[in-house]
């Protein structure tokens, strides 16, 4: 074996372990050393092709909110394909819950007090998990809110009609569990 082009190789080595996806050999002519640096240099570009679309869907996800974005595979196979799909397959796992909660703040706002945050991851084959950590821990506390939004809601209808319909004075919303400017606004209600 050549001394030279075995350098270049463990030159080569030092610097993809070292994280430099972007040295490649170069060896002149027919053999072993020529069909061994062309094997370095394709897994020196499946490197950079994996570290590059992490890099992009991190972006485009994360700072750009494109929510629906996920790394392509390109000509992968073996553990290549399947670390791309299991980073995909986290995006897919963030992704699932800030979609529930932007779905049902979003028919909030346009006055919909119907719709829950589901508590269950719910995935395309229809097999989800229960969420758990701080993914159960947003959705509860959104399904709260809901719900007293919800009770409030009840409470000051039943007043008005009380008070507005049949002229019944005294009636007071109760709204339980309430606190800070939930109990204000009904305090407020009930002094009216």
């Amino acid at each position: 074996m050549d001394t030279a082009a075995l350098n270049r190789l463990l030159a080569g080595l030092v610097a993809m372990r070292d994280g430099n996806f972007r040295k490649r050999l170069t060896v002149s002519g027919d053999g072993l050393m020529t069909e061994i640096a062309a094997v370095f240099n394709e897994v020196a570009d499946r490197n950079l092709h994996l570290t590059g679309e992490l890099s992009r869907v991190r972006r485009m996800v994360g700072r750009e909110g494109k929510l629906t974005e996920r790394l392509e595979t390109g000509a992968c196979e073996g553990s290549w394909a399947a670390a791309i799909n299991a980073s995909n397959a986290l995006v897919d796992d963030l992704v699932r819950p800030v979609s529930e909660v932007g779905r049902v703040l979003t028919a909030v706002a346009e006055g919909d007090l119907s719709p829950r945050m589901e508590l269950r991851s719910q995935v395309p084959d229809g097999n989800g998990h229960p969420l758990r950590g701080e993914f159960l821990k947003v959705g509860r506390t959104v399904n709260n809110l809901v719900d007293q939004l919800s009770t409030f809601t009840d409470e000051v209808t039943r007043v008005a009609s009380e008070v507005g319909t049949e002229g019944e004075l005294g009636g007071q919303a109760q709204v339980p569990g309430v606190a800070g400017v939930w109990k204000d606004l009904t305090d407020s209600v009930n002094l009216m």
